[in-house]
């Protein structure tokens, strides 16, 4: 399953039915599960654990030195679920001990070309990141978020679960979850309506978070106050109360 042009360090540690294309290299200390398919001129460096079941498309780098001044060298970590797309040319870094030690992505996540994810980022579940995004140091990204192609999103900054960034944002705070932004710098354009219709969302949950979004963007309140009218109405719905607890705890700022 090994292709004899590959280049696999004999400490690294491969289920049985990986297959690996000509010119790869991967080096010790890394782990792949079952059923991953690593493509040609890929390089893949540990400490990384990558789960079952992912495909990694040519010439992406996963695993490498996280591209931090801090970095010394220390071992760090790229952890990686099932079930992963990861599209031509990405690059995936490992995390750095001043961030938590560890570089994070779940599963079933589609990571399109040119993806670049830094250093002690988390990734959740069935995310979309369409070409060329780019996350900076430490971004945690929700499950079910899409990144539209050309989105940057600033170190430190978090983009809630079924957020959407149309393509070319530049995210420099937090994105609540269920919005949608999109420009440079981001600014909200609505709730990401028909994300939530195609994800199960009931109509009376959509309206509820329609509710929220206009006590958030269009009351004049400041976040504290929003908070506090979400909190009034979150008994209703757990989505409500989901999007009060994100803007409370947002150390950034949301998007406004």
């Amino acid at each position: 399953m090994i292709d004899p042009r590959a280049v696999v360090d004999p400490a690294a540690q491969l289920a049985s039915d990986v297959i690996v294309g000509p010119y790869s290299i991967i080096g010790p200390d890394v782990h792949i599960g079952a059923g991953t398919w690593v493509g040609p001129h890929v390089v893949i460096r540990g400490p990384t654990r990558i789960g079952e079941q992912n495909k990694i498309y040519q010439f992406a780098s996963i695993g490498d030195d996280p591209q931090d001044k801090k970095y010394k060298g220390e071992q760090t970590l790229l952890e990686i679920g099932d079930r992963n797309v990861i599209r031509e040319c990405c690059t995936i870094n490992r995390g750095t001990v001043q961030g938590g030690g560890v570089t994070r992505i779940g599963d079933d996540n589609w990571i399109m070309a040119y993806v670049h994810i830094a250093h002690d980022c988390i990734i959740g579940n069935d995310t979309i990141l369409v070409n060329n995004a780019s996350l900076a140091g430490h971004v945690i990204i929700e499950d079910h978020v899409i990144l539209g192609g050309f989105s940057l999103v600033h170190q430190f900054c978090s983009v809630g679960a079924y957020a959407f960034t149309s393509m070319a944002s530049g995210i420099a705070k937090d994105v609540p979850p269920y919005v949608r932004v999109a420009g440079h710098m981001a600014e909200p354009y609505g709730l990401n309506s028909e994300g939530l219709k195609r994800h199960g969302f009931s109509p009376e949950t959509v309206s509820q978070l329609r509710r929220a979004y206009k006590i958030i963007y269009r009351s004049n309140l400041t976040a504290e106050k929003a908070v506090e009218r979400l909190r009034e109405l979150a008994h209703e719905c757990r989505e409500v109360e989901r999007l009060a607890e994100f803007v409370a705890q947002s150390k950034r700022g949301i998007v406004r």
